[in-house]
């Protein structure tokens, strides 16, 4: 009897050995080999587990910047500014009488207008260092 019991338990193990699999380890981060697809679930699900807070955070809007009025109109005067100084270069420089070459002064900004060999060079230096430079090519 011991025998039946024996043989019963061998063959049982061998049934259930061919039908084994073999253990692949598979990284779930993309950091380690995952598949990239996974970056956005972990992302939001470690975003979800934070429970630390940014002292920041009340302090900045959706865009990162503060919030503060008075920053964003000096920004704004600053930027209608610029526009309408821009514009009044456009019409000088691209009037009736076609475009002039010189150097104009607007507050901290040079603008130079000289030709070049692909076009007409504008280049436009502030009063901190930062030059920009750009060409408009002949037609």
């Amino acid at each position: 009897m011991k025998k039946y019991y024996i043989s019963f338990i061998i063959a049982f193990l061998l049934q259930h050995a061919a039908f084994a699999q073999s253990f692949v380890y598979r990284p779930q981060n993309p950091s380690f080999g995952g598949d990239t697809f996974n970056y956005n679930w972990l992302l939001s699900s470690a975003q979800v587990q934070d429970k630390t807070k940014d002292p920041l955070a009340a302090k900045t809007s959706a865009t990162g910047r503060e919030t503060d009025a008075l920053t964003d109109f000096t920004s704004s005067l600053n930027r209608q500014l610029l526009s309408t100084l821009s514009r009044q270069l456009f019409s000088n420089q691209f009037g009736e009488e076609g475009i002039k070459e010189g150097t104009y002064q607007y507050g901290d900004f040079v603008v130079d207008v000289s030709p070049g060999s692909e076009g007409l060079v504008v280049r436009i230096t502030d009063g901190k260092g930062g030059e920009t430079s750009i060409t408009v090519p002949y037609y």
